[in-house]
């Protein structure tokens, strides 16, 4: 029997990571962050990556990363949701790396991103489900030419990883490419349209096994950080009750609220399980496919419910854009199509376990 629970080493690393977001994510510099040209906290990614090593998490030792597993990753992204952190951890440190670990020939890129002295990003739509089709450019004389949407985090990346038509999955640098933003929802994980007009790549690997590994770690550990997402703006939400008063008495202390509260608190417990499920899949490899599809078809639809629930329960103030849970819910919504939709995930549980549909 698996035991999901946190170990001693992963709450003390939720500590650590949760006081060093404490002092670079406050939500008034997130906020600030957005509407200003630079969405990204650097500073915060060198003190996670470089300070901590948590980029290379889960690289091996021997390729110069720190051996760990996807459980201890998911700690991090939990934390990472709860302060809707503007840092490409999730593309960089997991998808990416992911995609690098499928290609065993690459090296030196890999210990780069696990030190986090670059940041990798996969040319894949951030919508893209695992398993899913994807588009790629075309390679030609030894260039790559064509032009990829929805790229998240391409606007911070020193490296993308590029499937090209030939099946072949490319490293390119980002000064060969030209990234324009577009308008993203969520001010916090930015996305980007990737020109390539004959730009050199270098041939990592096979594409389609690198992809499919890189979006089921990614759809597998993003459920943990909709899990953080969703404790944030429950507790937030359970704390803003209990001060504010009406007719004289706490808002909370009204039954119709409790009822509301109750009902969320039990979804963002199953949403624990299924997601702490996931990242222990993925970390020991036993019915992976299983496990991912569940976490992601529950936890994009409790996000969502969490963030709406927060928003309409702070009432006026909520509404404001002074107050973060804007953040939360731009992030819950982007969140709930990024790496496949629930619906998506429910279509291939069922394919999974052979059950048909109705």
């Amino acid at each position: 029997m698996t035991d999901l629970l946190y170990s001693e080493e992963e709450e003390a690393l939720r500590a650590a990571v949760r006081d060093l977001l404490s002092d670079h994510c406050d939500a008034p510099g997130v906020i600030a962050r957005t509407e200003s040209g630079t969405p990204h906290d650097l500073a915060a990614w060198k003190a996670l990556a470089d300070g901590m090593g948590l980029a290379g998490l889960l690289v091996p030792e021997d390729r110069g990363g720190q051996g760990a597993t996807h459980r201890e990753a998911a700690v991090v992204l939990e934390e990472l949701g709860r302060a809707v952190a503007p840092v490409p951890y999730l593309t960089s440190a997991v998808v990416a790396t992911e995609a690098l670990l499928a290609c065993d020939a690459e090296g030196g890129l890999l210990a780069e991103l696990a030190s986090g002295r670059r940041i990798g990003a996969l040319a894949v739509a951030l919508n893209v489900a695992p398993g899913g089709a994807y588009k790629v450019v075309r390679h030609e004389d030894g260039a790559l030419h064509g032009e990829l949407t929805g790229i998240a985090d391409a606007a911070v990346a020193g490296v993308l990883l590029v499937p090209a038509d030939d099946g072949g999955l490319y490293a390119v640098d980002a000064d060969a490419v030209t990234v324009t933003p577009q308008s993203s929802l969520d001010l916090t994980r930015p996305v980007a349209t990737v020109t390539l007009d004959g730009a050199p790549g270098r041939l990592l690997g096979d594409a389609e096994p690198a992809v499919r590994r890189a979006l089921r770690a990614g759809a597998g550990l993003l459920a943990s950080e909709q899990l953080g997402l969703a404790e944030w703006t429950l507790t937030e939400t359970v704390r803003y009750l209990k001060e504010r008063k009406q007719f004289n008495r706490p808002v909370g202390g009204f039954q119709a609220l409790k009822h509301r509260l109750a009902q969320l608190w039990l979804e963002v417990v199953n949403l624990r399980a299924a997601a702490r499920n996931a990242a222990d899949a993925l970390s020991t490899g036993e019915d992976v496919d299983v496990a991912v599809a569940v976490a992601q078809a529950y936890a994009a639809p409790v996000a969502v419910h969490a963030a709406e629930e927060a928003l309409q329960l702070h009432a006026g103030i909520g509404m404001t854009w002074e107050h973060p849970v804007h953040l939360y819910l731009k992030r819950a919504k982007a969140d709930s199509i990024a790496y496949g939709t629930a619906g998506a995930h429910r279509e291939a549980l069922a394919e999974t376990i052979d059950l048909s549909a109705p």
